[in-house]
């Protein structure tokens, strides 16, 4: 029950038709027994300086989630970044403490090696292709750099961004070979989509060289639809494929407890440590209608924690 001690959480983006976050989140909150309720907030780029503003002012706020298109300019927004979110150039969980401090971290790198151990993919000592140069891409590409790919090659529509991006990983990683150019699909073992492109129905493919074939693994950071049209290519050749679901579920926990920091009463912690660490935790989603429910009614989904605090899935959703 929502009542004036609820604390308010929010994931912006442009669009927001697409988001399925809320869902999940709350779901988590009621299955750990925090008093809170995530909304989707539809912020435009041009009205984000405002809307930070105004957040800032909200007294029981207790934090965002940030998707496209404003994880690199939130970034400058912030009044204090964790993590290796200022290398990475881009935030997409954001923490409002009670003076109105905003604490910004990066946790898509994290959310998709997570992801890809879900379905027990290591990328060490693969080559590999990062389609996508924006804030989920720049996380990613940390991501792969720190477990070590053999190489990495980042594709992007601006040059600029992505030689950038480039040189960030490598001085980061100078052990790792890492470039900007095309895709070459035939020759990788792994092309990661960190685009947007795929979203929308009427969206282009985020590459034109679409020799995909066995032996590969082709992921997405796109959490909906779960079969985007890179995906269903990619499958159709005999490529292995990553759906961008388990990269949000693998976030969740760490989104929750940035955001949560600091509000938290110590038995509270406590609680929090045993449910979201330790042993099983089920969460079950009974609203994401059109979820395949095996028996638990139409749209219902299990995320269940594993003793490591990995989220788990009986059913996959459509994020």
């Amino acid at each position: 029950m929502i009542t004036g001690r609820t604390l308010l959480y929010g994931i912006i983006a442009d669009p927001i038709l697409y988001i399925k976050t809320p869902q999940m989140m709350n779901a988590l909150f009621a299955e750990v027994g925090h008093d809170g309720v995530m909304v989707p907030m539809h912020v435009l780029d041009a009205d984000l300086e405002t809307f930070v503003e105004g957040i800032r002012k909200i007294e029981n706020l207790g934090g965002l989630i940030v998707t496209l298109p404003h994880k690199t300019r939130l970034l400058a927004l912030c009044d204090r970044i964790e993590g290796d979110a200022q290398e990475i150039g881009a935030v997409n969980t954001i923490r409002r403490e009670a003076d109105g401090t905003l604490v910004g971290v990066a946790l898509d790198g994290k959310g998709f090696i997570g992801g890809l151990g879900e379905s027990n993919i290591s990328v060490k000592g693969l080559d590999a292709c990062l389609l996508g140069a924006g804030g989920a891409g720049s996380a990613v590409a940390f991501a792969l750099a720190e477990q070590g790919v053999a190489r990495l090659t980042i594709h992007n529509r601006s040059q600029g961004k992505a030689k950038d991006l480039a040189a960030r990983v490598a001085a980061r990683y100078p052990d790792i070979p890492v470039d900007v150019g095309a895709a070459d699909t035939a020759k990788r073992d792994l092309i990661v989509n960190a685009t947007s492109l795929g979203m929308k129905p009427e969206d282009a493919m985020p590459l034109g060289d679409l020799a995909f074939h066995e032996g590969q693994i082709v992921a997405e950071a796109i959490m909906s639809p779960e079969m985007t049209p890179l995906l269903i290519a990619a499958k159709a050749a005999g490529a292995r494929i990553q759906p961008g679901a388990p990269m949000l579920r693998n976030q969740l926990r760490l989104m929750l407890d940035h955001m949560s920091a600091g509000r938290k009463k110590p038995e509270d912690c406590r609680r929090w440590h045993c449910r979201l660490h330790s042993g099983r935790s089920p969460v079950t989603l009974g609203a994401l209608a059109g979820c395949p429910s095996r028996g638990r009614g139409r749209g219902a989904l299990a995320l269940d924690f594993d003793p490591g605090g990995v989220l788990q899935t009986s059913d996959q959703p459509d994020l």
